[in-house]
């Protein structure tokens, strides 16, 4: 017996071990001294630092990392993140397409510029083949600090609009204040908040479209089928996170309580878009069932979903486009939502592509590639739109 006791007892310590490393290699990366280097001052838009940025970028592109200043929605001013990428051939006047990235984290190492600038980004090859630039934030807190206010709209957007300003100021390129807005999931969410603000927050921008690829748009209802995956319930808890911390009135202990509120405030600090996102997968196996034990609905993070909500109006065309097999961000809700800015008047092409999921619909062989190409071409030129429900 005492044998099998120590036994026991060395084993239950290699497990414990085991988990603490696998715990310890899960934690995002630590953004690199650049992303600290400045402090905000000056005007929103206002470029601070550039640095040259070689990640991941596409032969025959030539790209920057830049730190600006932004603000947030209680208006004080904080630093934000980008990268900007120029054909190799471009010097200018150059028309940026500015990206609003998707689900990465709310964690500062999650930012696209340190774990990979291009994941999930449509038709980058041909964004460069037309002579257009790219212009991606991180929004503030991803590579950052000050917090990442995930989904929500309002903080998001001043990012984007923010970091076209500050791009236009670069010695390195010439980038013009003109652009398309293009955003996948939450940026799809983020985008149509851009065109939504530009005309207050940044009328010195002219944004002349915005294209949202499989967007969050429908906060409530893509919540409330987010709590059936695995995925979802990761979103959930990089949402309930964020919004506690943006929100005086959302608390997390009213709705995760326990130690199912320790696992959750743990995912949230991890990544959703490298192999540790494996170890927030094995700790939703100690939470069964719904993440929230409340139902949002009615309550103060009930209400600040459809705060969320980008509703309009959209003073420029808006092109959707969703994959018909997304189990995320459901095509029924999508058309639930696509409806109701029709009826609010709002210039609009919405585009289902058959055989697409939520990260599919994005890749470099699906037929957005060509329709997203086309549409942003035609915003270029000035040409009109051709909508399926217009004002």
């Amino acid at each position: 017996m005492r044998r099998f006791l120590i036994i026991l007892s060395v084993l239950l310590v290699v497990v414990v071990g085991l988990i603490g490393a696998a715990w310890l290699w899960a934690r995002p990366d630590q953004p690199a001294e650049f992303y600290r280097s400045v402090v905000a001052e000056g005007a929103p838009g206002t470029l601070l630092a550039v640095e040259p940025y070689t990640f991941d970028v596409p032969a025959g592109a030539r790209a920057w990392r830049i730190l600006y200043v932004t603000t947030r929605i209680d208006e004080t001013k904080a630093v934000a993140s980008a990268v900007v990428m120029v054909p190799e051939a471009g010097r200018g006047p150059l028309l940026p397409v500015a990206w609003a990235h998707g689900t990465n984290g709310t964690a500062p190492g999650c930012a696209p510029s340190v774990v990979g600038p291009f994941k999930n980004v449509p038709a980058v090859a041909e964004l460069l083949a037309e002579g257009w630039a790219y212009v991606g934030t991180d929004y503030v807190g991803l590579g950052t600090e000050g917090g990442h206010a995930y989904l929500v709209g309002e903080d998001a957007a001043r990012a984007v609009l923010d970091s076209i300003r500050a791009a236009a100021q670069m010695s390195e390129v010439d980038i013009l204040p003109r652009t398309v807005i293009w955003g996948h999931s939450q940026g799809g969410n983020s985008a149509l908040w851009t065109g939504m603000l530009a005309g207050t927050y940044a009328p010195d921008i002219e944004v002349l479209g915005v294209s949202a690829q499989a967007p969050a748009g429908d906060l409530p209802n893509l919540v409330e089928g987010a709590q059936r995956g695995m995925f979802g319930k990761i979103v959930s808890s990089y949402l309930l996170h964020a919004y506690a911390e943006a929100y005086d009135d959302v608390r997390v202990e009213h709705y995760v309580d326990g130690y199912r509120a320790g696992i959750l405030q743990d995912i949230a600090a991890r990544c959703a878009v490298d192999a540790k996102a494996l170890f927030s997968i094995a700790e939703l196996a100690l939470l069964p069932g719904q993440l929230f034990e409340v139902d949002p609905v009615g309550t103060p993070l009930g209400d600040r979903l459809v705060e969320n909500v980008p509703v309009g109006p959209f003073s420029m065309p808006v092109f959707i486009s969703q994959g018909v097999d997304d189990d995320i961000v459901l095509e029924a809700v999508q058309a639930g939502f696509v409806g109701s800015l029709c009826a609010a008047g709002t210039d609009l092409v919405y585009r289902r592509y058959e055989g697409r999921n939520h990260v599919s619909l994005v890749a470099p062989d699906s037929a957005l590639t060509g329709d997203i190409i086309a549409w942003t071409r035609a915003r270029f030129a000035g040409e009109a739109s051709e909508p399926d429900c217009a004002g």
